[in-house]
């Protein structure tokens, strides 16, 4: 998913649907009779043919939430859930006393209605509550049963070189179950998103989750929010934008040739294209005092999604062209240093995120002053440390929490 917070991190063996509401699927065994008739309509809007057949299973809220906590055991290790909630920190993202590990763990219990768990090559589906979107549910996990059978999603997610081409991963994975589990919908009604394009961006709006107010989901900070619902929501049209141009030639095309960066999944039509720059990172101050944290890339999610929160005009973002960060930890005095940069499409938007980022730095943080400033460059202090800023062209790079 994005510069540190991959919802994957320990869900790269499952996947899951979320509701908008905390709705919960009927136990009821009629609803497993249902799998072979919809895994023929899958197959049929797709043209893949199912290879086997698909175990499916109930399972309760509290033991879904122990199976999320093992499971979270099992792909991450603690250093690791610190080192992103560090990065999170960092960036602004969200507040000094933000637990990550526990915010993940409610937020996906919460919220979780059916998940298809490609270890164990099986699908579950959570007890009791309303029956009324229990099928569009199984069909969205039905959809990623059929896609495993065919492209290995387990070897598909591991192999994401970076976090944004790893979030990018995400988004064609849950963006094409989705567009299936809408064009099952839209079926009903005797119609297809293929025929009625506009069908896809109002079915879409409508199952996105945005309205959600209430619990774990309305408290958590928007940019976990946002980027929970990006591979459903962009990953969708996504989807959408590649059957009109290719017709079912896509559902396989788009693991075969993924694409590099959350920036492809914003804009379809930028697919298949270059892979995205690595901007060069300004050198840690005395290295071989620091150990490692973490390091990625930063991608044009990431970029829009940061102008959002703190004001900044989201439209900079869609002239992204690459960024990155490394994150690194004193080895005595327990502070962290970050790394930064970002490269655009001109020197112009370059400037006006210059002057963004610079005023981004004495919100995010607290006791914060500009010590100087010129036209390309800025230095100055808070709570956090020393802190400087260059322009140099279309790159822009920070060096954070200096002592």
């Amino acid at each position: 998913m994005t510069i540190c917070y991959r919802m994957d991190y320990f869900m790269r063996s499952i996947f899951l649907y979320f509701f908008c509401v905390t709705t919960a699927l009927a136990e009821e065994p009629a609803l497993f009779k249902q799998i072979d008739p919809l895994i023929k309509e899958l197959s049929e809007i797709t043209g893949l043919a199912p290879l086997k057949k698909v175990q499916p299973a109930f399972i309760g809220r509290a033991k879904l939430k122990a199976f999320l906590e093992e499971r979270m055991k099992e792909e991450v290790k603690p250093e690791e859930i610190r080192a992103e909630e560090l990065t999170l920190k960092k960036f602004g993202f969200v507040p000094a006393d933000f637990d990550l590990k526990k915010t993940t763990l409610d937020l996906l219990t919460e919220q979780a209605a059916a998940f298809y768990d490609y270890r164990k090559k099986k699908l579950f589906v959570l007890e009791g509550g309303s029956d009324d979107m229990q099928k569009v549910a199984l069909v969205h996990e039905l959809a990623h049963a059929l896609a495993d059978q065919h492209f290995h999603l387990e070897k598909f997610i591991k192999s994401g070189k970076n976090d944004d081409n790893a979030t990018a991963r995400v988004a064609v994975m849950e963006g094409q179950a989705q567009w299936l589990m809408l064009e099952y919908m839209a079926r009903q009604d005797g119609k297809s998103l293929r025929k009625n394009p506009e069908m896809a961006g109002i079915l879409n709006r409508m199952s996105d989750g945005s309205g959600a107010d209430y619990g774990v989901i309305g408290s958590v900070p928007m940019y976990l929010k946002e980027t929970l619902l990006f591979p459903y929501t962009f990953g969708m049209m996504f989807q959408q934008a590649l059957v009109l141009k290719s017709g079912n030639a896509s559902f396989g095309e788009v693991f075969r040739n993924p694409p590099a960066g959350t920036q492809q999944i914003l804009h379809p039509e930028t697919y298949p294209g270059k892979i995205p720059k690595k901007p060069e990172l300004l050198p840690i101050p005395d290295k071989r005092s620091f150990k490692p944290v973490s390091d990625g890339t930063v991608g044009e999610i990431d970029h829009k999604l940061l102008l959002k929160q703190y004001g900044g005009a989201q439209e900079l973002a869609e002239k992204w062209r690459g960024g990155s960060y490394r994150l690194v930890e004193h080895k005595h005095d327990n502070y962290t240093i970050m790394s930064y940069a970002v490269e655009f499409e001109d020197a112009d938007t370059a400037g006006k995120y210059f002057a963004f980022y610079t005023k981004l730095m004495c919100e995010k943080t607290n006791h914060c002053a500009v010590d100087s400033s010129t036209a390309t460059h800025v230095s100055g202090h808070s709570a956090d440390g020393n802190f400087e800023l260059d322009l140099k062209g279309a790159r822009m790079t920070s060096l954070e929490g200096m002592r």
